[in-house]
């Protein structure tokens, strides 16, 4: 009997020790049911009504704005028309650039000026030189009340023989030089100068009675509006050869008269880089 009580002891033992085998080796788990190899492992399905999980979404990154640089203004060009053919709005005349063939020069287009602009003598202009005239004595009358009156304009090569004779004869040479203009040599010649007066200011083409009047200021601050510049500045002589003279205005057209007026040169000898004319050249 005791020999069967420690063979079943024995036996007891040994199970006890398997089992703990076991669950030592992971063949069975703790909870008691088989062990399931991880690698295999079905998962389990997902949901039919479950939608993928959508992956972030990276903001965009806004590209720079691109400002083109401002494109410079194309440079004015000076060489557009020519400054020694008498025919063209920029030629100039000086002391030391008389006219081509002056003697028997006249312009092509010479034309009367409207009855409606005041014009005592009776004087001619090319005919743009004159349109632009006209638009411009309407404009300052508009805007300041004032008549202008156009007081000499076309002169020939024989009427300015008689103009400079005139001031020889009161002024002597060196006076009339600084007022007159030899002939061969006068800008009225080219039908595209105008000395311009009012008609209630009472001054004449004679020293700076203009220059102080409503129409002498309008004009010195607006013809370049009308393609128009007052061709002998004040302080100018040296360059210009000639007195300040309020009155004498030269018709070059809108585009040089606004690059003048913009950057504020004042005579066509500078614009051009052409030598100052202070005196005849013999």
């Amino acid at each position: 009997m005791r020999a069967i009580l420690l063979a079943v002891a024995t036996l007891v033992v040994a199970a006890i020790v398997a089992v703990g085998t076991l669950f030592a080796t992971g063949v069975l788990p703790i909870g008691g049911s088989a062990a399931v190899s991880p690698s295999a492992a079905v998962p389990a399905p997902s949901s039919p009504s479950a939608s993928p999980t959508p992956s972030a979404s990276v903001p965009a990154i806004p590209s720079p704005e691109f400002t083109p640089e401002p494109s410079a203004a194309p440079a004015f060009d000076k060489a557009a028309y020519s400054i020694d053919d008498p025919t063209s709005p920029w030629v100039i005349v000086n002391k030391l650039r008389p006219l081509a063939d002056g003697a028997a020069y006249e312009p092509p287009d010479l034309v009367d000026l409207p009855s409606d602009m005041p014009n005592p003598n009776g004087y001619q202009m090319r005919a743009d030189a004159a349109a632009s005239l006209e638009e411009m004595f309407h404009t300052a009358l508009a805007e300041t009340g004032v008549q202008l009156v156009a007081q000499s304009g076309y002169r020939s090569y024989s009427v300015q023989v008689r103009a400079y004779d005139y001031y020889v004869n009161s002024l002597g040479v060196a006076g009339a030089d600084l007022t007159s203009a030899r002939p061969g040599y006068s800008e009225h010649q080219t039908g595209m100068a105008m000395d311009i007066l009012d008609t209630v200011s009472g001054c004449s083409t004679d020293g700076r009675c203009f220059a102080d009047t409503t129409a002498g200021q309008w004009l010195a601050a607006n013809a370049w509006r009308f393609g128009w510049v007052l061709r002998y500045p004040d302080g100018a002589t040296p360059i210009t050869g000639y007195e300040f003279e309020p009155w004498h205005y030269r018709w070059v057209g809108v585009p040089l008269a606004t690059e003048m007026h913009t950057t504020g040169v004042g005579t066509l000898e500078e614009f051009f880089g052409l030598p100052a004319a202070p005196d005849y050249a013999g």
